[in-house]
C-alpha cells in the first residue's frame, strides 16, 4: 500500500492537512523488518517538512484552545529534549502547560526511563491537581505508553508518532545501533513494553508509510481498547515539526 502523496499543491504548501483517521488498521498488516532502503533515503526530505509548517501557521493557529493541563513531551532515541521545543513553544500558546520530560538527551535506556518519568509526572500531576497528557517521539512514545500503563489515573491520553509499538527496536533502521550500544538490555526492554497489555487510557497513535526509520506497521496497536490511528505523509525524523502531527495533537489534547 503506497504512502500518502502530496500531489495536492494546497497540501504541499501545508495549506491544506494530509491527516485521515484509520479505522480498519486490522487490514494493514503487520511488519516484517525495517523500512526499505528507498524509505529510509527519504529521510532526506524531511526539511521539507519544517517548509509546509510555515504554510499551514494560519489553519494551526485556529486550533482549539488549551484548557491549561500539563502535557509532557518525550523525545525520540537519541533525540535531545530541545527537539521537542518548536511542539512544545505551539502547544504553550494554544494554552497548555507543555514541558519537556526534564531528563535532557533519551540515550536509549528505557528500563530506567520509565521509572524516572513516572516519578516526574507523579511529582507534577500532584502539584496541578489533574491528569498530565503524555507525547512522545519514536522511543519516547514506548516510554509513554509504560508510563500510561502504571499509572492510568495519572495520565489523562497518550499521543505517540513514529513509535514501534510490535517488536521493540527489531523492526526500525537502527536496530543494530540498540544491540551495540550503551545500552545492552535495550532491545529486551523494548519489547517487554509491547502491548502484552492494553494501555488504558485514551490513545491517539499517529503514523506514516513514508517512515524511514519505524516499519509503519510496527506503528499499529491492535490491542489497545481505546487506540485510534491517524495517518499522515512524514518523514520520521520530520515528524516533530510536521503541521499535521502538530494539528492532531492540538486537536486530541482539546478532547475532554
Amino acid at each position: 500500500m503506497p504512502a500518502l502523496p502530496l500531489r495536492d499543491p494546497l497540501a504541499a504548501a501545508g495549506l491544506r492537512s494530509q491527516a485521515r483517521h484509520r479505522a480498519d488498521v486490522g487490514r494493514l498488516g503487520l511488519p516484517s523488518g525495517p523500512p526499505a532502503n528507498a524509505t529510509a533515503l527519504g529521510e532526506l526530505a524531511s526539511l521539507l517538512d519544517g517548509v509546509r509548517l510555515l504554510g499551514a501557521m494560519p489553519r494551526l493557529s485556529s486550533a482549539p484552545r488549551g484548557d491549561g493541563h500539563l502535557v509532557v513531551d518525550v523525545p525520540g532515541w537519541r533525540a535531545p529534549e530541545l527537539s521537542g521545543l518548536p511542539l512544545r513553544r505551539y502547544l504553550l500558546r494554544l494554552g497548555y502547560d507543555a514541558r519537556g520530560w526534564g531528563f535532557g538527551t533519551n540515550t536509549g535506556d528505557p528500563r530506567r526511563d520509565v521509572e524516572r518519568l513516572s516519578g516526574r509526572v507523579l511529582e507534577l500531576v500532584a502539584e496541578t491537581g489533574r491528569p498530565a497528557s503524555l507525547v512522545g517521539w519514536s522511543l519516547g512514545g514506548v516510554i509513554a505508553r509504560d508510563v500510561a500503563r502504571r499509572h492510568p489515573d495519572a495520565v489523562r491520553r497518550v499521543i505517540t508518532y513514529g513509535t514501534p509499538v510490535t517488536g521493540g527496536p527489531r523492526h526500525t533502521t537502527v536496530a543494530r545501533a540498540y544491540q551495540r550500544g550503551p545500552r545492552p538490555d535495550a532491545r529486551r526492554v523494548a519489547e517487554r513494553l509491547d502491548p502484552t497489555a492494553p494501555v488504558p487510557v485514551p490513545l491517539t497513535i499517529i503514523f506514516s508509510r513514508r517512515d524511514g526509520i519505524v516499519a509503519w506497521q510496527a506503528c499499529l496497536d491492535h490491542t489497545s481498547p481505546e487506540a485510534e490511528h491517524v495517518e499522515v505523509a512524514s518523514t520520521h525524523i520530520g515528524m516533530g515539526i510536521d503541521p499535521d502531527v502538530w494539528a492532531v495533537v492540538a486537536d486530541r489534547l482539546a478532547r475532554p
